[in-house]
């Protein structure tokens, strides 16, 4: 299934739309590393019903866990760290997520410029939907890290 910032290019999988959600399991991988698992708990009609209205639903994985994701290299800036579904920063061309955390140079979750999740989109690299992006002072510097992201639903 193909999860993007835009709906348009989602893919029509019928588990989208009719699998009851309880726990997410994610795991992001970059090229023959492979990622880890983790369990998102959040109780839904189905993965559609939580990320296509757009609503911010927040998490509690952690930064810690999300960056864990990718493995030692993963960056990101060390304010704002909004994850959940749907994170998005204030200013509508930085950041966002439908699944994941974003993160800020400023102690606000306004320009942000670093991601790690699934269908994402936004500066610095609108085009990384599936990824760790992260540009202007993060933790471990510039980087841009494209990944295969896999979503089981339970």
């Amino acid at each position: 299934m193909i999860i993007n910032w835009l709906p348009s290019v989602w893919t029509p999988n019928q588990s989208l739309f009719s699998v009851k959600c309880e726990i997410l399991d994610v795991e992001l991988e970059e090229g023959r590393r492979s990622g880890k698992l983790t369990a998102i708990s959040k109780q839904a009609d189905s993965l559609y019903s939580l990320i296509a209205d757009g609503q911010y639903r927040v998490t509690s994985l952690s930064r810690d866990a999300w960056k864990a994701l990718i493995g030692s290299q993963a960056y990101l800036q060390y304010y704002c760290n909004k994850e959940g579904f749907n994170a998005v920063c204030s200013w509508s061309k930085h950041s966002k997520a439908r699944i994941g955390i974003v993160g800020n140079k400023y102690d606000d979750c306004g320009a942000c410029d670093s991601r790690i999740g699934f269908g994402t989109r936004g500066y610095p690299d609108d085009l990384n939907t599936c990824c760790n992006v992260a540009k202007w002072y993060p933790d471990n510097g510039d980087k841009y890290i494209k990944v295969v992201g896999c979503i089981l639903v339970q």
